[in-house]
């Protein structure tokens, strides 16, 4: 069993190309008992994105708070709060905060995802 609350998880500041204002925590995974899957909160600040990339797993997302975009297979989506998205591997995607107040969302992907 694992318990805990997001205000205690470490975030890391995430530094690559493509990359702006951004942090991870890794809220659960093969650490805490769930083997296979890794859940994480990205929030992005006030211009924050993530880099347009692909990679070969697929992900599943839920907006947490702010808003922002997705873009996913050449179309950029609004998204907010409430917000789902499932995102197929190998598909080029890109999130964005398009507000004033932090985007966040969970992210959740196969273990070797979590790179």
């Amino acid at each position: 069993m694992y318990i805990d609350h997001v205000k205690n998880i470490k975030g890391i500041r995430l530094s690559a190309p493509g990359i702006l204002n951004a942090t991870k925590q890794t809220l659960i995974g093969p650490a805490h008992g769930w083997e296979g899957w890794v859940m994480r909160l990205f929030t992005l600040t006030a211009e924050g994105h993530t880099p347009r990339h692909s990679h070969p797993w697929p992900h599943i997302n839920y907006i947490v708070s702010g808003k922002g975009t997705l873009f996913l297979n050449g179309t950029e989506q609004t998204v907010e709060a409430g917000s789902v998205a499932y995102v197929p591997g190998d598909a080029e995607h890109q999130f964005k905060n398009a507000g004033s107040e932090d985007f966040a969302f969970i992210c959740i992907v196969p273990e070797e995802g979590d790179v």
